[in-house]
């Protein structure tokens, strides 16, 4: 099962006004399996690049909520969201100035996060067990305050926002807790990709003109 994460506008050189975009795939530690990272360079973000790379393949694949990815889903993928990328919403707004709401949910994410560390050493029946005894009630707990927070939240406002993305991710975003094997996150091929997204200044004016694939 494989995570995925792009990064936009990696290259923007001269003016040629040229742009590569990369994503990432990532093999899923919590398999039994060799570790495998893929990085899939294009001219653009299209979905279509992910279907081409992916072709028959069918499986479960974590992504952000971007539209390109939909067609996957139409076709037999399984859609996983990801934790962090809710928690991050959630965190930006109370970084911003204190909010006491976003403060909550990250603390009702952090129960989330703290059963997972608690499996981490279990197999997966154990992992599974677990997640179903004492996350499951968890988050349907944290749907129902979601639901009853954003009835209080004015439209447009970041809170109103973190809440309708989260609840919009839902099916996606509580998947993991009916296997063992289903990460909660895809951090860490957001990892691989940090030091492309970190040096991409580096590389303003350094010219790629042919698409590059490379795996390790």
């Amino acid at each position: 099962m494989p995570m995925k994460h792009q990064c936009n506008n990696l290259i923007s050189q001269g003016e040629d006004q040229a742009s590569l975009h990369v994503g990432a795939y990532r093999s899923n530690d919590l398999e039994d399996a060799p570790r495998i990272v893929v990085f899939d360079y294009q001219t653009s973000r299209s979905g279509a690049h992910a279907c081409n790379f992916l072709q028959d393949w069918r499986g479960h694949l974590m992504v952000d909520d971007y539209g390109g990815y939909k067609s996957l889903f139409q076709k037999g993928v399984t859609e996983l969201a990801c934790l962090a990328h809710c928690r991050r919403k959630f965190f930006d707004l109370h970084a911003a100035g204190g909010h006491p709401v976003a403060e909550d949910a990250l603390l009702r994410i952090g129960q989330l996060y703290a059963i997972e560390a608690q499996a981490r050493d279990g197999d997966m029946a154990a992992r599974l067990a677990l997640r179903q005894q004492e996350a499951v009630p968890r988050l349907k707990v944290l749907r129902e305050w979601l639901i009853a927070e954003r009835l209080k939240a004015a439209k447009g406002t970041g809170l109103a926002d973190a809440i309708d993305y989260t609840l919009k991710r839902w099916p996606a975003l509580i998947r993991y807790v009916d296997s063992g094997l289903i990460p909660i996150d895809n951090n860490p091929a957001e990892n691989i990709i940090r030091p492309i997204t970190l040096g991409r200044r580096n590389w303003l004016f350094y010219r790629i003109r042919t698409r590059r694939l490379s795996c390790r």
